[in-house]
């Protein structure tokens, strides 16, 4: 028999770093392969990459964002690239800047489902936000750890906010703990 924390997959972690200098990004969108830039719509430079799948998105402060990765390892494997095409094209870029994880979106499934309407009257209104006319899901703000889980009828959630891997499963066993002292899972 499977665990929740056995569902939980990894969808998204947003990372930043810095370049430590200001980027020309007009020259860089013509030197560097892969990329958008169109400053009137968005004010950095897109450079997507397929493998891994991820996007680094690059500003002329020399500030960079990498997106849509599915883990820390290709967070990593993405900028460590973007940092060694810049070096080539002539950029001074450190040998290791510090790239710092910002969010991590993870899914999960509680194999169960769930009636929305006595979870948010159990959890307790301070915590939680539930209008089925707006939204399908209850909004359910934890402290400990201090992420945002998105939970659906159907016992799927979502769980982001955090900053470390292990938050998406001590989030998932509080929220199943709790569910579990309410009577409200299976």
């Amino acid at each position: 028999m499977s665990t929740p924390t056995e569902s939980i997959q990894v969808e998204n972690v947003v990372s930043s770093s810095d370049i430590g200098q200001e980027l020309d990004l007009e020259t860089l969108s013509r030197d560097l392969g892969a990329t958008d830039y169109d400053p009137d719509n968005f004010p950095g430079l897109i450079y997507r990459m397929y493998d891994p799948k991820a996007t680094a998105l690059i500003f002329r402060s020399g500030k960079a964002v990498c997106t849509g990765a599915n883990s820390v390892d290709d967070v990593t494997t993405t900028l460590k690239h973007v940092f060694d095409e810049l070096r080539e094209l002539g950029v001074n870029v450190a040998a290791s800047p510090e790239i710092e994880i910002q969010n991590i979106v993870s899914s999960g499934d509680l194999d169960n489902t769930l009636n929305l309407n006595a979870i948010a009257i159990g959890l307790g209104l301070e915590s939680v936000e539930y209008e089925p006319e707006q939204f399908p899901g209850l909004v359910y703000r934890l402290d400990d750890p201090d992420v945002v889980a998105l939970l659906f009828g159907s016992g799927k959630l979502v769980i982001t906010g955090g900053t470390k891997l292990d938050d998406a499963e001590e989030a998932l066993i509080k929220i199943e703990d709790q569910l579990n002292d309410l009577g409200l899972l299976g």
